[in-house]
């Protein structure tokens, strides 16, 4: 009876060993699918891996040579890297940008719009996915000379 009592202690030993090994490896896995679903997208709209030539489309916003693209679909802001102050004349415009998404997040250095009465209420600048871009002239289109109101995206 003891030999029993033995194999059935076992059993529960294992099966509760094999439990917690699974727990364990579905909170490790639920972790990291959190951690890469906050992460700013890392291919261009055609799934293409981040070291390729992305084009993003949006409105082109910018304050003292700091210019970002306010991307029509998802909203994301990209900050224009290699542009330098040639931009100020498509301000404000619905624009297409070629570009290769850069890693990570940057502070834009550009303010938001205020969301109260008080000045301390504004944000001192956001942060934005860096867009590297080879040549203005050539990869920044001006698609319209008037950014789309936020109903019409």
């Amino acid at each position: 009876m003891d030999r029993t009592i033995n194999r059935t202690t076992d059993r529960t030993v294992d099966r509760a060993k094999s439990l917690i090994a699974l727990a364990a490896f579905l909170l490790i896995g639920l972790g990291a699918v959190a951690q890469q679903s906050s992460a700013p997208p890392a291919t261009s709209g055609s799934g293409a891996p981040a070291d390729h030539v992305s084009t993003v489309r949006g409105c082109l916003n910018g304050q003292r040579g700091n210019y970002v693209v306010v991307e029509d679909k998802t909203g994301l802001m990209y900050v224009l890297k290699g542009v330098g102050n040639t931009l100020n004349g498509q301000l404000h415009r619905q624009v297409e940008v070629k570009g290769k998404i850069l890693p990570g997040t940057i502070k834009t250095g550009i303010n938001p719009a205020k969301a109260g009465s008080n000045p301390s209420d504004t944000a001192r600048g956001v942060d934005g996915v860096p867009l590297q871009v080879a040549n203005p002239e050539t990869d920044i289109r001006t698609i319209s000379k008037k950014c789309k109101a936020a109903d019409q995206q």
